[in-house]
C-alpha cells in the first residue's frame, strides 16, 4: 500500500508541471496607438515567454515587423493565476517594461512599470 501511495504522489508531482501554466495559448492585446496583436504564451527556458504571432489594425490583418518578436519574456509563474518577474516590451514606443501579469478565465491582466510610469491592459484568450 505504501508504495502505491508514493508511486501516485510521484506521478502527480511530476504531472503539475505538464499542466500548471493555464496562461499558455493565444491572447489578443488591446489596441495600442491604432493596432492590437495575437500573442502566443509558451514555456521558454524556465520561464513564460510571449510572442506576437499576429498583428490587426482598422483594415484588418496585416504583416507588421514585430511579427515574430518577443512581447513578454522571464514571466515566472507565481500560483493562483499569478505571473511576475518579467519584461514586456511596448512596441509602439520601443519602451521595455517590469511586467507581472494576473489571469482569471479568459482574461489576463498585464501590467508594466518603468520607475514611478505604470501601463495596463486587460487580454483576452483566443484559444
Amino acid at each position: 500500500m505504501k508504495r502505491v501511495v508514493m508511486a501516485l504522489a510521484m506521478s502527480i508531482g511530476l504531472a503539475a508541471p505538464a499542466f500548471a501554466d493555464d496562461v499558455e495559448g493565444v491572447w489578443k492585446t488591446q489596441v495600442d496607438d491604432g493596432a492590437y496583436a495575437h500573442v502566443t504564451i509558451s514555456p521558454c527556458g524556465g520561464a513564460l515567454c510571449g510572442v506576437i504571432s499576429r498583428t490587426f489594425n482598422a483594415s484588418g490583418e496585416y504583416k507588421s515587423e514585430n511579427i515574430g518578436k518577443r512581447l513578454v519574456w522571464d514571466m515566472q509563474p507565481n500560483g493562483g493565476g499569478k505571473y511576475s518577474g518579467g519584461k514586456i516590451w511596448q512596441p509602439s514606443t520601443g519602451k521595455v517594461y517590469r511586467s507581472k501579469m494576473q489571469m482569471s478565465g479568459a482574461s489576463l491582466k498585464v501590467s508594466g512599470c518603468v520607475g514611478p510610469i505604470c501601463k495596463k491592459q486587460t487580454w483576452s484568450r483566443v484559444k
